[in-house]
């Protein structure tokens, strides 16, 4: 799955908003401390890095990007269009029409997603549906706009910005072209668009940023020229994205990576809870309007590689020692014990 636990925060953290999810806590406040030592009777122990980074930094009971127990901020948003309308508009549900294929007695179908390989394809789509969902319901702290990622200012192309770019909300359609057009030049692996929606996530919450029509292209550029760098073995350098797009300079992708860095707190560390939580997420947005996941019919080979992965997973967690609980397929019979039936 990539870098999982690849993370770079800085000690000495720029401007800080105040309703952001970043204030110590009041323990801390208090005491005027860092916690950096868990004590276990009479035993300290130092805590791990991103621990101590996130428990000092950030509150995590506010930060859906940073811990896995609040909810993500676009399903949130996706269940204001089911309030607003007793059923889910044709603009937003594009497979709503599709068949859906069943399993039988004979034939069982699933999917080819998982949570460590995601369908790219599939992938992507929930991404821009959750993307078009935070331009289309802002919340009231979402209200900055930087310069740096206007396209008025920075445009993206040669072409002439029209006059009313700023208030053309992109369909889901629009958004889906423009990241996959992106990750299919740049080879990008799927596990980077989940990546990407939640550095998304996190610089909405941090900066209080208002992704809007003006400003949603050059965001997601950032976000993807990110995730490509923190997720991928191979990242793609600034200057290949130059020669996707092809009107736009180096110097440019250098300050928007620089002042989006900044604006997340150099915080790109995404623990794999988090990204569990996101892919779920995605996953039920993906149900809610019928955009399936490719269902194949379970064959021979398939169902070994399954076996397969799961005697791997079953050792990795025989070999960490990992306590597991009695079941059926481990059950110890006493043939030395006497039964008197009555």
């Amino acid at each position: 799955m990539g870098n999982k636990q690849c993370g770079c925060v800085s000690s000495s953290s720029p401007k800080v908003s105040k309703k952001d999810g970043r204030s110590k806590s009041k323990q801390q406040r208090s005491t005027g401390k860092k916690s950096l030592e868990v004590f276990d009777g009479n035993e300290s122990k130092l805590q791990h890095i991103s621990d101590r980074e996130q428990a000092d930094e950030i509150d995590q009971t506010q930060t859906p990007s940073d811990h896995p127990g609040p909810g993500t901020i676009f399903i949130t948003k996706s269940h204001s269009e089911i309030l607003e309308n007793s059923k889910i508009l044709n603009s937003a549900s594009p497979g709503s029409n599709a068949h859906k294929r069943r399993s039988s007695c004979s034939t069982i179908y699933i999917d080819d997603s998982t949570v460590s390989q995601p369908n790219i394809k599939a992938s992507i789509k929930c991404v821009a549906l959750a993307v078009y969902y935070h331009i289309k319901y802002p919340r009231e702290e979402e209200r900055l706009k930087p310069d740096i990622f206007d396209e008025k200012q920075h445009p993206l192309t040669r072409d002439r910005v029209p006059s009313d770019y700023a208030s053309r909300e992109p369909d889901h359609r629009q958004i889906y072209k423009f990241i996959r057009t992106l990750f299919s030049a740049a080879q990008l692996t799927a596990e980077c668009a989940i990546v990407t929606l939640i550095y998304v996530e996190r610089l909405l919450t941090y900066a209080e940023i208002k992704i809007c029509p003006a400003n949603w292209k050059r965001i997601l550029l950032g976000a993807i020229l990110l995730a490509s760098k923190v997720w991928d073995d191979q990242a793609v350098w600034n200057v290949d994205y130059c020669q996707i797009l092809k009107d736009i300079s180096v110097e440019d992708m250098n300050e928007m990576e620089r002042q989006f860095l900044t604006l997340l707190n150099f915080n790109i560390n995404v623990p794999s809870s988090v990204y569990a939580k996101y892919y779920f997420d995605l996953r039920t947005l993906a149900t809610a309007h019928n955009l399936m996941f490719p269902m194949e019919p379970l064959g021979k080979e398939r169902a070994t590689k399954l076996e397969a992965t799961s005697r791997s997973c079953e050792d990795k967690f025989k070999r960490h020692s990992l306590r597991r609980t009695v079941s059926a397929d481990h059950l110890s019979v006493n043939h030395n014990t006497s039964v008197v039936l009555s």
